[in-house]
């Protein structure tokens, strides 16, 4: 039997692609399967961790940090970011791309660098026909905690929690990266839920 297809299907499709929309063979009901890379950003470090999420759960595909030496030139600090970074994409062909909307601190030096690898990484996205999604801090701690004002800890713990990961990865980065994939999982999340009260 074939499953069936129903029509927020299609309207989901048409939000987020129909490469996103996974059918089990199965008997009366379809899975939707999303693949997101989350990314915390950086030149010395960049965060990533790749999740599918289908029917509110999770799997971890992988998670780690690509790092580059501070000794290195800036411009093959940037190149290594980019070779590493389409490695992972052309290894796991995420769907979506969520990244930290980037904000700029009193160290304007910093955030030009950081900005500079992260335009890299949205670049290589862009490429690939990847879509981008961009969340700020406060997105993030409402999406995994619940709570726009919890503390750095709180959000790694909860992510280590929702992932069923017996630590919280490291690199800081790292767990950041994940909570941001979670965050866009969620939100892509909401908008399934919704279509799923029309039909």
């Amino acid at each position: 039997m074939k499953c069936a297809i129903m029509d927020w299907y299609k309207i989901f499709a048409a939000e987020f692609g129909a490469d996103c929309c996974i059918y089990s063979v199965c008997g009366k009901s379809g899975s939707m399967s999303i693949r997101i890379i989350g990314i915390d950003p950086g030149y010395a470090i960049v965060g990533y961790g790749i999740l599918d999420y289908a029917s509110g759960r999770f799997g971890v595909v992988e998670y780690g940090a690509i790092t580059t030496d501070k000794d290195t030139p800036f411009p093959n600090r940037l190149c290594e970011i980019y070779e590493d970074f389409c490695y992972l994409l052309d290894k796991w062909k995420p769907q979506y791309l969520a990244i930290e909307r980037l904000y700029f601190n009193s160290n304007q030096k910093t955030a030009i660098d950081v900005a500079q690898a992260r335009g890299i990484i949205i670049m290589s996205a862009a490429q690939r026909g990847i879509e981008v999604f961009e969340y700020t801090p406060l997105q993030v701690k409402q999406a995994v905690v619940g709570y726009g004002k919890a503390v750095k800890k709180q959000v790694q713990a909860m992510t280590a929690n929702i992932l069923n990961l017996k630590s919280i990865p490291k690199p800081d980065d790292t767990a950041d990266a994940l909570a941001m994939a979670i965050c866009h999982a969620h939100s892509s999340g909401s908008l399934l839920n919704n279509l799923k009260k029309r039909d």
